[in-house]
């Protein structure tokens, strides 16, 4: 699954290119016309190279580019939003479960502002809300007389505030400056609560726990202009490094705390994040 959606995006990227510039081919700097690489764009009351300059630190010429997708100077101002509900009342499940009565839901707003230091070069701040609400009436489960139970009255609710500051480096894909591929780099910092509820036995318990957190998240992407002063792009969050601190109350009582920290390098299908924008 992850080949294909990696060969799908490699795909995209390479027709996208065709597209924007269908007679380019690469080339070293020997075959290119020097009127290429002379060529300029008007940018506001600027005139700028259309080919970024960078420096080559491999000792061949392969003859690839990093043509100008947002020139310096521009704000951008972007937002993510996603709104989830499930809800499931009195199903049955292969009469193992039954009286299943389920309501959950889950949304979150992101709003960034970055400003671009240098050509395809942006350096920014974003906001993040989640919250989370899930409250289960009632389920059965019978697999026999040795295993069954039933569970009532059980609800969950989490809120996280997030802050973070970010940067982001384009790559343009043509003259057209219309696609580009990037890479983020951000350091986020987080608080948030979380309380469940449940009974056992006859005695309601009621946890709450507060987290505080910190990460630094590498999330590669693909950006679209598909007006001119609007963009969708797609992120994929592989690769990050966090650090957690929990506090747990049960019924008031302090119940002690931890402290957790890891990284993760892996595709994540559950961390890919839409998002539009504005620059001006």
């Amino acid at each position: 699954m992850k080949h294909k959606i990696f060969a799908a995006i490699l795909a995209i990227c390479g027709a996208a290119t065709a597209w924007a510039e269908p007679g380019a081919t690469l080339s070293s700097n020997n075959d290119k016309p020097l009127d290429m690489l002379d060529e300029k764009v008007i940018v506001g009351n600027d005139t700028v190279s259309i080919i970024i300059p960078e420096r080559n630190y491999s000792r061949f010429d392969r003859g690839l580019y990093n043509y100008l997708f947002t020139p310096k100077g521009q704000w951008m101002f972007g937002l993510t939003a996603s709104y989830g509900e499930f809800s499931a009342d009195d199903v049955e499940v292969l009469q193992a479960i039954s009286d299943l009565d389920f309501k959950g839901k889950q949304y979150s707003i992101r709003p960034t502002i970055g400003y671009f230091i240098r050509n395809n070069q942006t350096v920014g701040v974003k906001f993040a809300y989640t919250r989370g609400e899930a409250d289960l009436g009632s389920i059965g489960f019978n697999a026999g007389e040795d295993l069954s139970f039933n569970l009532h009255d059980i609800s969950y609710y989490s809120s996280k505030y997030t802050i973070g500051v970010f940067y982001r480096n384009y790559v343009g894909l043509g003259r057209s400056r219309r696609f580009a591929v990037f890479n983020e780099v951000s350091l986020d910092f987080g608080s948030g609560s979380s309380r469940f509820k449940r009974y056992y036995g006859e005695q309601l318990y009621d946890t709450r726990t507060n987290i505080t957190e910190a990460s630094l998240n590498f999330s590669p992407g693909v950006c679209v202009f598909i007006m001119e002063n609007l963009s969708f792009n797609v992120s994929f969050g592989v690769f990050g490094l966090h650090m957690t601190k929990e506090s747990q109350i049960t019924n008031g009582e302090d119940e002690g705390s931890r402290f957790s920290s890891g990284a993760n390098f892996r595709f994540n299908l559950f961390n890919i994040n839409f998002g539009i924008g504005v620059h001006i």
